[in-house]
């Protein structure tokens, strides 16, 4: 009987084997396994003293990763003055490897290590985030190259991931009933209002996929990594991630002064630095529960990897009372 394996996990000391076959990078002398979410993540370091972070792309709900526009957005940003974390090319000159493993190929890309702090609570962290992408969606504005396999509008992430959601084998057919309809509403109510401005998108800052360190000048200034999600989208969306991060997630629980004031913060620091049209405003908060049904769609399609119960159905029946909860949820400015 042969087995099918859903994802296996290199160990790091196999991807240090890999990128020093396959990149002029030197000897990798240090490896470390970093984090395994969506992708696998290891920090690898050369005799040169030079760090590389390697990402071990999965197969997702949406495909495989998008590689060459990620590649190309990151050497613009750079270009234009962003701190980013720009791809490292093997010595082939090929932005990502294929690796052979039991469930088949995966890409390997590497990325420049950054260093810095990760982002604080304190007005300062708050306010370098909210620049760092501001200058993110200005520098993208003159972005010229691939087009993108994935753009994050309303089939992206509400339309499919709410497809995979209703598939889940933990799902009942009264949670289903609930999940359309809450679904349906809110992409009315989005269509609603109107045209709304598109970005260049990181795609998932929530203020874990960055660093924020000292400029020249004393300024906290954040610097940016893991642009898995980069593509071409809603402004609304992109701003939405933060506060969808600080939420409570329990309709029961309200917000406190203290997220109330960081989103505030985050807000004021961003239009300080780049406007923000009334109507992309009145879309963050129903885009934060966009952002928590494409979560959903994303551990749906974790089942095989994951297990049913990372979505249980209790889990579900929480979710169905908080999207509620949301609908009618305002943002203060």
């Amino acid at each position: 009987m042969e087995f099918e394996i859903a994802q296996s996990t290199p160990t790091a000391a196999s991807v240090a084997m890999l990128v020093q076959a396959h990149y002029n990078l030197g000897e990798v002398v240090e490896s470390e396994f970093l984090r395994r979410s969506f992708n696998q993540v290891y920090g690898l370091g050369f005799s040169s003293g030079q760090r590389v972070v390697a990402r071990l792309c999965a197969e997702r709900p949406r495909g495989g990763p998008n590689a060459l526009f990620e590649a190309a957005a990151l050497e613009h940003w750079a270009r234009r003055g962003c701190r980013v974390a720009r791809c490292v090319p093997s010595a082939s000159g090929e932005i990502a490897i294929q690796v052979p493993l039991p469930e088949g190929l995966r890409a390997l890309m590497l990325f420049e290590h950054l260093d810095g702090e990760a982002t604080s609570d304190s007005a300062e962290d708050i306010e370098a985030l909210a620049r760092g992408l501001a200058a993110l969606h200005t520098a993208g504005e003159s972005f010229q190259g691939l087009d993108s396999i994935y753009r994050l509008d309303l089939d992206y992430l509400l339309v499919k991931p709410l497809q995979g959601l209703l598939r889940a084998p933990t799902m009942t057919s009264e949670l289903r009933a609930q999940f359309e309809q809450l679904g349906q509403h809110l992409h009315d109510d989005i269509i609603a209002l109107g045209e709304l401005s598109r970005v260049l998108c990181h795609g998932d800052v929530h203020g874990s996929n960055n660093f924020v360190v000292s400029g020249a000048r004393g300024q906290r200034e954040a610097v940016f990594f893991d642009f898995d999600e980069v593509g071409p989208g809603y402004l609304a969306y992109e701003l939405a991630v933060y506060p969808w991060s600080l939420y409570p997630r329990a309709p029961e629980v309200a917000p406190s002064d203290k997220v109330k004031t960081q989103w505030r913060r985050f807000i004021s620091a961003y239009r300080e630095a780049r406007p923000v049209a009334d109507a992309d405003l009145a879309a963050i908060a129903r885009f934060m529960a966009v952002r928590q049904f494409w979560l959903l769609g994303e551990y749906a399609g974790r089942v095989p990897v994951w297990g049913s119960q990372a979505i249980s159905t209790d889990y579900l029946r929480r979710q169905v009372s908080m999207l509620r909860a949301w609908e009618t949820l305002e943002l203060p400015l």
